[in-house]
């Protein structure tokens, strides 16, 4: 088998049709150029993108973006944990109000996040189960977090998961005892260039040796995230330290060579089951 990622520089592959599910596009750092980052992710073969909401604020706008190039951009509407004290009743009803839109495909960024406690535990925790009832009456599945909180995290889900349609734990970096329980849950795994981190990624390296593909998703969380082998021709047309969508490619072919799959074959899969969670055309 041939790998795409061979001394940190993908060559031959022809991968197109790929969905980038988690993009901020609605953060600072891309104000002054999205089209510019659409037009150089559509170019490197990433046909859609998801673009996450992570409040109010952000779910607005990135329903707005969608309505600017529909068919290629859909989107998540929700609270991130950070922002769960923010968490009110009239949340409830404006997160409710957005999902009605066509271009929302999930509920979320939703789950809980302990490494900083912006929100306190006990904020995310309601937050969190208030999306999760949110999107079980919407019928909607859930576009998942979780940092530093994975027994609460899993808790919480156990008790939800026959109510919802289906869930991805967007941008995991945990164990392989953590895929597992995931796993056991029968939700889906987004896989970021966390994987391409030989400091960090091992845990991750390992972990998805040991997901089915057939529940793995592909995502470049950016701007975050920034894979940090990137060869040459793809870092030097990106802004210093900016991810983009257009890094996506790079992604896929990492997942193959630790998967010992064909590139082209995880490119095909992880579309295929993006394109059926968030139902697209």
């Amino acid at each position: 088998m041939q790998n795409c990622i061979k001394l940190n520089v993908i060559t031959g592959c022809n991968l197109n049709n790929l969905i980038d599910i988690g993009v901020n596009l609605t953060g600072k750092s891309f104000q002054k150029d999205i089209p510019q980052v659409i037009e150089r992710a559509t170019e490197a073969g990433v046909s859609q993108m998801g673009v996450t909401g992570t409040n109010l604020q952000h779910s607005d706008a990135a329903i707005e973006l969608c309505e600017k190039w529909p068919g290629v951009l859909f989107s998540t509407a929700g609270v991130h944990p950070h922002h769960a004290k923010e968490w009110t009743n009239k949340t409830a009803l404006e997160i409710h109000n957005m999902a009605q839109i066509d271009s929302v495909r999930a509920v979320g960024e939703c789950g809980l996040d302990y490494n900083r406690n912006f929100s306190t535990p006990e904020d995310q925790r309601f937050c969190f189960e208030a999306q999760l009832e949110l999107a079980a009456d919407l019928k909607l599945p859930v576009f998942l977090h979780q940092r530093d909180a994975h027994d609460d995290f899993l808790a919480i889900l156990a008790r939800w998961r026959d109510q919802l349609k289906a869930g991805v734990v967007h941008c995991f970096t945990g164990t392989v005892e953590e895929a597992k329980a995931y796993l056991e849950l029968d939700l889906s795994i987004g896989v970021t260039g966390w994987l391409c981190d030989e400091r960090r990624g091992q845990s991750l390296q390992q972990a998805v040796k040991q997901i089915p593909l057939s529940q793995l998703m592909l995502e470049t969380d950016a701007p975050y995230l920034l894979p940090r082998d990137l060869p040459g021709e793809i870092s030097d047309k990106l802004q210093e330290r900016r991810n983009e969508p257009m890094v996506l490619p790079h992604v896929c072919a990492a997942l193959a060579l630790y998967k010992g799959e064909e590139p082209e074959e995880v490119a095909k899969q992880t579309s295929e089951l993006a394109r059926r969670f968030f139902n697209l055309s």
